[in-house]
């Protein structure tokens, strides 16, 4: 019997395949896009194989045999390797750890047991390919012409959907799929949300809308069977659509024919550790790549996509006005706090409109981006503040829980019964937080039912849709959330908004900052008045006057956006500049920045602008300080060629510094 010698990709650091035997007869070799099982170091590996030779430079006696080939699994479609391949270039990272992260984790396991189960289970589905879509509702004369547009597309046509809160874009891309699905018998159709509390919603309106196709659901809220079973059923071709967050840009479609990026602007498509990707992006190549039309859909599009709408790279279709008949827009207001000054963070304004639609029996919302009860315990006494020991941040009081959290290290202390520092017993929670606010507010509304949204009361699996069900009934009368409620939900009898504590936004060093402010407060104001009910939203500020709020008031992103893409162009930031960003972390600042310098000199250029290290806004987290180095380019191919050889040169730098590299950072 002879043999072959696999090339495999494996998720290590070490930038490099790896060379295996395997005994087969000629004509047999496994296939690539296959996965193995082979022994690496003193453990064994599950690696996709991305080559299938007959020499290798590694000699024999070092050259180790393959343990296992997943025959029962088809292979890994070229195309996807391919886009695995795109992502590590793009993103400087090794192939296998771009690659194999990007499936199953019990398709990774050592043995087959789960997969196979996993196979039996799908064999037994029905196998559903009616298409017909059920109840489809008559469009407007705007929502048509988008759907005619995305439905009848070919070849790769990015298109921006922008549309008004409540103008209807769900239902466009409904409808869409439904002219795509009937027209291929075999298409397959990807769409992407932001986060994971919006699938239920949306997979509830995808079912009912179609019966008779099978429907995969791809989130890391799945338990490891589930998402292998769903997985499979994507990489089978069984699903026909595939919903999910941003790890289902990797999933595998061998028949993918259109992709919906629904709120394409949310930075949580920005993975924000380890392969730090953009979904979004990724989509747009994956789209490219296939010769496919890709929907990005938003009421406040990011500004690179709305400059690519302007410049002609993208499609712009428009939704002015809501779908619903006699649904119009809700009116802004702003509340100045210097003249009305708060009780319990509320001004009399706002109180007296919640109590207008509690006598109503109309809902409220009470937008709040902070959770925990404070943002920090002070002594007024000595100035002793609750600061993290191990983070440049301070400890949150969650006082429900009676704890001080850190929410970056996730630290837990219990609240001290005095000053550390003086003794003194009176200790002080500063600011607001959503759990001071509720307190608040149940003591303002002793007869009102109050429900609170945020990470800290949806923590349970299952917690969050059943809050929003709660809501969806008519069940509460004050909603209280952070950015979970702001986004996606259709809250049928919500006439009123408030808005608490925006203004921390206007003073970020972000230059991202007013951006998102901007896109956060439309998108919660367009939770109000989606059923025809007449609705308002109230802004309680101390700088009523920033441009800003005014933009908000009159619902206009059009001129707000432009504004900004001025403001970037005259600094030169993107979308008309392209960055990276080199980020170092060691025990002591020193260390790191010694780092980032020796990088800054590793290879000069003239083709980029390598700043001067500094520390990060948070410095330290987890007894770990952090410091970044930013490189620019207004050329995408010189930056990219730049990385090329510097990554390499980092690599070969001898420090116990750990690093990473951000191509396209969000936050600097």
């Amino acid at each position: 019997m002879s043999h072959c010698i696999l090339q495999i990709a494996l998720d290590t650091p070490l930038d490099s395949l790896f060379d295996y035997r395997w005994e087969c007869e000629p004509g047999s070799e496994p296939q690539v896009g296959q996965l193995a099982l082979v022994n690496f170091g003193r453990r064994e590996a599950v690696g996709l194989i991305v080559a299938v030779k007959h020499e290798t430079d590694v000699p024999a006696d070092k050259l180790k045999d393959a343990l296992a080939v997943r025959t029962q699994l088809t292979p890994l479609p070229e195309r996807w390797i391919a886009l695995a391949r795109f992502a590590a270039a793009y993103y400087h990272r090794p192939l296998g750890e771009v690659a194999m992260p990007g499936l199953p984790k019990n398709l990774r396991l050592s043995t087959t047991v789960a997969l196979d189960r996993a196979l039996k289970k799908l064999a037994k589905l029905p196998d559903v390919h009616d298409a017909t879509p059920a109840d489809m509702p008559v469009l407007n004369a705007a929502q048509q012409q988008a759907t005619d547009a995305i439905g009848g597309a070919t070849g790769f046509t990015p298109l921006l959907l922008y549309g008004v809160t409540g103008s209807g874009k769900t239902e466009v891309y409904l409808q869409a799929c439904a002219q795509v699905l009937q027209r291929d018998a075999d298409a397959q159709i990807l769409i992407l949300v932001p986060e994971i509390n919006l699938t239920p919603q949306l997979e509830a309106n995808i079912r009912a809308r179609f019966p008779g196709v099978m429907l995969a659901t791809l989130h890391s809220s799945l338990s490891e069977g589930e998402r292998m079973l769903h997985w499979l059923a994507a990489h089978t071709g069984r699903a026909r659509i595939v919903l999910g967050t941003r790890l289902a840009i990797l999933s595998s479609l061998p028949n993918l024919k259109m992709i919906v990026i629904d709120e394409e602007h949310d930075p949580s498509y920005k993975q924000q550790e380890g392969l730090r990707y953009s979904a979004r992006d990724l989509a747009v190549w994956r789209a490219r790549q296939l010769g496919i039309p890709i929907v990005l859909g938003s009421a406040t599009p990011s500004l690179e996509s709305w400059h690519h709408a302007q410049t002609g790279r993208y499609r712009r279709l428009e939704l002015r006005e809501r779908a619903v008949r006699d649904a119009v827009l809700p009116r802004v207001k702003l509340i100045d706090m210097e003249r009305d000054k708060p009780k319990e963070g509320l001004t009399s304004t706002l109180m007296q409109a919640l109590r207008l639609r509690m006598e109503r029996g109309e809902q409220s919302l009470l937008f709040l981006n902070r959770r925990g009860y404070a943002p920090v315990l002070c002594c007024e006494a000595c100035g002793w503040i609750s600061n993290c020991t191990r983070c440049t941040a301070f400890m949150v009081l969650h006082r429900p829980e009676r704890r001080l959290r850190c929410h970056h290290c996730s630290l837990e202390l219990r609240i001290p019964h005095a000053c550390p520092t003086c003794g003194n017993v009176d200790l002080q929670p500063l600011g607001r937080g959503t759990q001071r606010v509720e307190e608040g507010l149940q003591a303002l509304f002793p007869q009102a039912r109050i429900l609170r949204i945020d990470a800290d009361s949806t923590r349970r699996k299952g917690s969050a849709q059943e809050a929003f069900d709660t809501v969806h009934r008519g069940d509460v009368d004050i909603l209280i959330g952070t950015q979970m409620v702001a986004k996606g939900h259709d809250f049928k009898r919500l006439t009123l908004v408030g808005v608490l504590n925006p203004d921390t936004a206007l003073f970020s060093q972000d230059y991202r900052a007013s951006e998102r402010l901007f896109a956060q407060l439309m998108q919660v104001a367009g939770r109000a008045g989606r059923a025809g009910l007449e609705s308002e939203v109230l802004i309680q500020s101390r700088y009523c006057q920033h441009p800003l709020y005014g933009a908000v008031m009159r619902h206009d992103y059009d001129r707000f956006a432009g504004s900004l893409l001025e403001e970037r162009h005259q600094a030169a930031l993107p979308p008309y500049m392209y960055q990276a960003l080199l980020r170092a972390e060691a025990p002591e600042l020193a260390t790191a920045i010694e780092f980032l310098e020796a990088a800054r000199d590793a290879l000069p250029s003239d083709t980029v602008v390598i700043n001067e290290p500094i520390p990060m806004t948070m410095t330290r987290v987890h007894n770990v300080d952090r410091a970044q180095l930013l490189v620019e380019s207004n050329s995408r191919p010189a930056l990219q060629a730049f990385l090329n050889e510097w990554v390499d040169a980092l690599r070969a730098m001898k420090s116990r510094v750990r690093w990473s590299l951000e191509v396209d950072p969000l936050d600097i």
